[in-house]
């Protein structure tokens, strides 16, 4: 059986999720502060880098995660790992320290207080 098939290790080495979530009457939102040009900047720097596909990286919409407080925000699975984050630079780190060799971003992981 090869690894991205096998019963231990998922379809994907990493899941990358993007709260896109847009709130009616204009509450506050992931959505109203980049959210969108986040997910596209880290799906297109993903792919670049080689690192989409089985086995890999997967790039993906989410609606509402519930952490509007720290919006935009974006959690990276298997590790449960969440980040708030504000441009392109803090994007491009999180693809490279993160998804590509496994570090966390401490300067970008979202407070653990804040929620909705």
């Amino acid at each position: 059986m090869s690894d991205n098939t096998s019963p231990t290790k998922g379809y994907y080495e990493r899941h990358i999720f993007f709260c896109l979530n847009e709130r009616p009457g204009g509450e506050d939102c992931c959505a109203l502060h980049g959210a969108k040009a986040g997910f596209d900047r880290c799906k297109s720097q993903v792919k670049a880098a080689g690192l989409a596909g089985p086995g890999k990286v997967r790039v993906n919409k989410a609606g509402c995660l519930d952490r509007c407080a720290a919006g935009p925000v974006a959690v990276v699975y298997p590790e449960g790992t969440w980040y708030t984050f504000i441009d392109n630079e803090d994007i491009d780190e999180i693809v490279e320290s993160h998804l590509k060799n496994g570090q966390i971003v401490e300067r970008l992981l979202t407070p653990p207080e804040l929620g909705r």
